[in-house]
């Protein structure tokens, strides 16, 4: 019995809308029969009647047993403890509105008996009525101040009503009652999470898993209160802490794939993902996971096996079969490639992106004209899909056609006038055709269609940059890219650069620094933080640079003269 009851009120408590509920959807009280040896039933009729409709409850005939329940309050009707179980039973079935004019019969017949408070009040809760239930559940802690039920169900309803401070109160009044409820320490750590005081949360969410250490939910929603914190580490920790209990238990293993991918910690996540799938958890989304997966990790042999076990449940997954032709694409199997992008039929989300991809392949098997062709062929029968249009212009440009690709975008410019693509790729164009003053307007372009184009902004930034004009419009800019992409390496590096132009050397070496630490080994970035690092004094550290830009490229003659300057200043000094 009492294993039931902390599930009910887990559920009641769980801080959600809508009320708790049972295995059969159907709302559970939050202390079920616990107040029967308490009261006397008057007369042998009742008691008879009542001890028969217990056993058509406990065999899930809740109709039958309020039929005779209804038959005991009759025989006894100034009894709280019958009106309090029909109370009960109309819970289970659903029936909060019976259910809570039963409840307020038990109170009307007798004001102090505290079942009858608990389930009142967990019914007006379930109705969304806290206030009025705060004032059957303080009653409750009136009647008998030494039991936990009433003090978990008031903190609730203190809380979606946002009284946090009586929240804690009330939690903490518990705690002082009895120290080692795990409960008490649980839910001051929900309570403490929706006031996003997440340190406070996790110390509290500790200590339930201290008292109670297989507290499960704790232990979940301490690794949440973690990662909001950013200590993933810890948070993964916490995850694995209950896995090397119950290495099975699917919630846990999602929200540590979950953190692992967030993380990209593929190889991590992989195995666990496997496990889901064994599991049977997630379907076919956790094996197209497990496939992008592979793909990631350059492992195409084993994603196209998982893509094509998920095609043959679902042959029309057309962006399944985008996966299998694009490992195939990497693998350098062109002819596989090309024969599964053409299967992607016509009005797909993925098929415009398909014909750029055939498109392309042809170019690299030296045959572009086919590729030309596919495309303008594609243009006549979809004359308003701007995507073809900026492919055709994108094959010509990748094979310095530049002047055929702007006609292709000029001659549709008019019909997407608006459209911030169109003008981005129209300004990269004439960047290559040396035409910078069109370029940088076509990119004021798309900043006025679209401001928050971080691309848009990083491109006009980081050519005032290389021009060495506007450098504190380039400025602001680049600031502003930035803020929207704070992790993009290359937006980093052009700030960075633009820095390094103003001569604010201090504030150019540590994002620099951070753009080579998300892009690695960009010859562009490791040129830039070197040079950086000369202007700076940190003349090792810049050599150190120079040394392994020529290393991967010997014929660097600019960056070994760098080299050479920069060798003889640090002697100097």
């Amino acid at each position: 019995m009492k294993k039931r009851i902390v599930v009910a009120l887990f559920l009641a408590l769980s801080f959600l809308p809508g009320c708790a509920t049972n295995g059969a959807g159907k709302p559970v009280p939050p202390n079920e029969h616990s107040f029967r040896p308490t009261v006397n039933i008057a007369g042998s009729r009742a008691l008879y009647i009542y001890s028969l409709s217990r056993l058509r409850e406990l065999d899930g005939d809740f109709e039958g047993a309020l039929t005779l329940l209804n038959g005991a309050i009759e025989a006894d009707p100034n009894s709280a403890f019958l009106h309090t179980a029909a109370a009960e039973i109309y819970l289970k079935s659903g029936k909060l509105d019976d259910a809570l004019r039963a409840g307020e019969n038990a109170i009307r017949v007798d004001p102090g008996f505290r079942p009858a408070r608990i389930i009142a009040g967990t019914i007006l809760a379930n109705l969304k009525r806290d206030k009025e239930a705060i004032v059957h559940l303080s009653k409750a802690i009136e009647l008998d101040p030494t039991k936990e039920d009433a003090y978990l169900h008031l903190a609730v309803s203190y809380v979606r009503t946002f009284d946090y401070e009586q929240a804690v109160n009330t939690l903490k009044s518990l705690i002082k009652i009895n120290p080692e409820s795990s409960l008490g320490y649980y839910y001051l750590g929900k309570t403490y999470d929706q006031m996003k005081l997440q340190k406070e949360a996790t110390n509290y969410y500790k200590k339930a898993i201290e008292i109670k250490p297989d507290f499960e939910q704790a232990i979940i929603d301490l690794g949440i209160s973690q990662e909001g914190l950013g200590l993933y580490d810890d948070a993964i920790a916490t995850y694995k802490q209950l896995l090397e209990t119950n290495p099975f238990n699917m919630n846990v293993l999602q929200h540590l794939v979950q953190l692992y991918l967030q993380q990209q910690r593929l190889e991590d996540a992989l195995p666990m993902l496997i496990v889901m799938k064994d599991r049977g958890v997630g379907g076919l989304e956790t094996q197209r996971k497990i496939g992008l997966i592979y793909m990631e990790l350059e492992r195409y042999d084993e994603a196209i096996a998982e893509f094509e076990q998920i095609l043959a449940r679902e042959p029309k997954a057309h962006q399944i079969r985008f996966y299998i032709a694009s490992a195939y694409e990497e693998k350098e199997e062109f002819d596989k490639a090309i024969e599964e992008f053409s299967k992607i039929p016509p009005g797909t989300a993925n098929y415009v992106e398909a014909l750029g991809h055939i498109a392309f392949m042809y170019r690299d098997r030296e045959k572009p004209e086919k590729g030309i062709q596919i495309l303008t062929d594609a243009i006549a029968a979809n004359p308003d899909k701007l995507d073809l249009y900026l492919y055709l212009a994108g094959l010509y440009e990748s094979m310095d056609k530049f002047s055929e690709g702007l006609a292709v975008l000029k001659g549709v410019e008019g019909k997407f006038a608006e459209d911030p693509r169109l003008h981005f790729r129209m300004g990269t164009i004439l960047d290559k055709m040396g035409n910078k003053e069109e370029s940088i307007a076509r990119m004021k372009r798309v900043i006025t269609i679209t401001p928050d184009d971080a691309q848009a902004l990083n491109y006009l930034g980081y050519t005032y940059a290389e021009m060495d004009i506007k450098l504190d419009e380039a400025l602001q800019y680049l600031k502003k890219a930035v803020a929207l992409r704070p992790n993009d390496g290359f937006i980093l590096d052009s700030l960075g650069w633009v820095y390094f132009k103003l001569k604010r050397y201090d504030e150019a070496v540590p994002l620099l620094e951070r753009s080579l630490k998300v892009v690695e080994d960009d010859p562009t970035v490791m040129e830039h933080l070197a040079d950086a690092y000369a202007a700076n004094h940190e003349y090792r550290n810049a050599l150190k640079l120079y040394k392994k830009i020529l290393d991967a490229d010997p014929g660097r003659k600019d960056i070994a003269e760098k080299k050479k300057k920069v060798r003889a200043e640090s002697l100097e000094k």
